[in-house]
């Protein structure tokens, strides 16, 4: 029997999810064991296999077009879809602009902050239109396995990974919900 393919992508936030995935330390070695993993942002191949995955797994939030494209594809390209992290899940720190106007958050952060270019420009790419409100994954497409956390610990994501490369779906609750 072949081994079910799992692919990762990031969106919105901070990569952190992604560091604590390599914070399963050794342990990847046996999901490579269990399962062929595919596209990552952290290895060369960076799209989810065109002709399908068995498991994808989405980190971050949406905030542009370009966002609301990965979560399109991935889904449409796993049988399985994994909401990593608390931007996944529901938006996390990057949906805290939700409070305010697009255009109140783009001033602040492109006009009125020290760090920014003294001409003061708000940087515009009509390929990454950006959306009036941060959304979760789940808002744009279908979620099978939510896994909170910021980020979730690795022992979570091993559990998650281990599970789903075993053709098993994982259950996540008591200690595995604990936040850090």
């Amino acid at each position: 029997m072949p081994k079910p393919k799992i692919s990762t992508d990031w969106m919105c936030g901070c990569a952190g999810c992604h560091m604590s995935l390599l914070d399963i330390d050794e342990r990847i070695l046996k999901i490579a064991e269990l399962a062929d993993i595919r596209a990552t942002p952290i290895t060369d191949l960076k799209e989810p296999d065109e002709s399908g995955v068995d498991v994808g797994v989405l980190e971050g939030g949406i905030n542009n077009t370009a966002n609301e494209e990965v979560a399109h594809r991935m889904r449409k390209r796993c049988k399985i879809l994994v909401a990593l992290g608390d931007c996944a899940v529901f938006g996390g720190v990057p949906a805290m602009r939700n409070f305010f106007t697009l255009e109140e958050t783009l001033r602040r952060a492109y006009i009125e902050t020290e760090s920014t270019d003294s001409e003061g420009k708000i940087p515009s790419d009509p390929e990454l239109a950006r959306m009036t409100r941060v959304r979760a994954v789940h808002e744009v497409v279908p979620v099978d396995i939510f896994v909170p956390g910021c980020p979730p610990d690795p022992d979570v994501i091993y559990y998650v990974l281990s599970e789903l490369a075993q053709g098993r779906k994982p259950e996540l609750k008591g200690e595995l919900l604990h936040w850090h």
